[in-house]
């Protein structure tokens, strides 16, 4: 069974950091690409970033490019965000989404492609 469980969120200040794991289980991440999307009250649900399971190349929304950064740590079948200088504008429900067949040179950033979902982590940016 895939399940995908988010952790690492937190309430954070303006220009924090914090990094969100996201621990597969039920199938091996090295033949999957993962998601990060988020998703804030009123909004819809936003492509953040994604890294491909087959040469682990990364994708970034503008609105996130130079602050985050996406990895993989394929031996312990986790993938992580690490997000710096956050601002209150960063505040959602964080969510990872993997699919074997999604490419980050795509569209990434339609949730409606990706297969399976976690059930998110919130993440808080105010003083």
């Amino acid at each position: 069974q895939v399940r995908l469980e988010e952790s690492g969120g937190g309430l954070v200040q303006p220009g924090g950091s914090l990094r969100l794991s996201c621990a597969a289980s039920g199938f091996t991440l090295d033949y999957y690409t993962i998601g990060w999307f988020r998703q804030a009250p009123g909004n819809e649900r936003e492509g953040v970033s994604c890294i491909s399971r087959s040469d682990g190349s990364t994708s970034y929304a503008n609105s996130v490019k130079g602050r985050f950064t996406i990895s993989r740590d394929n031996a312990k079948n986790t993938v992580y965000l690490q997000m710096n200088s956050l601002k209150p504008e960063d505040t959602a429900v964080y969510y990872c989404a993997t699919d074997r067949n999604v490419d980050c040179r795509g569209r990434y950033y339609d949730p409606q492609i990706w297969d399976y979902w976690g059930q998110g982590t919130q993440v808080t940016v105010s003083s």
